[in-house]
């Protein structure tokens, strides 16, 4: 039996959880004063995933790059691989905020969405 020790990400009370785990299998999860946390917890150690956050460059805009984000979770394995598929990625202003900057990232299914607005020149 493993036990795994984390602290919940799930809301700001950041509880110390302790999880059971056999092989594969989540025995138990203790800590939590919240559901989110068990769920976490759970998520966590059998299939962690992850928003991943960057920017990208912009031609011709009013601000040289522009935030973007995973419109959803990613596996955790994938971030670098997300990540390099961005450096390559330049955008036309205007940009708005939720463009599609690049579509299914890494065939995950997820495409990756602009944060923030940037104008034309």
């Amino acid at each position: 039996m493993e036990k795994i020790e984390l602290t919940c990400i799930g809301c700001p009370l950041g509880c110390s959880l302790t999880i059971q785990k056999d092989h594969d299998e989540v025995v138990s999860v203790t800590g939590n004063t919240c559901p989110r946390g068990d769920a976490y917890a759970r998520k966590e150690v059998t299939n962690p995933t992850r928003i991943v956050t960057s920017s990208v460059r912009v031609e011709g805009g009013t601000a040289p790059v522009v935030s973007c984000k995973t419109a959803s979770d990613i596996p955790k394995s994938m971030i670098f691989d997300v990540t390099e598929a961005l450096k390559n990625v330049k955008l036309t202003a205007p940009v708005a905020i939720g463009d599609v900057v690049l579509e299914n990232v890494c065939q995950t299914g997820v495409n990756i969405v602009a944060t923030k607005e940037v104008q034309c020149l």
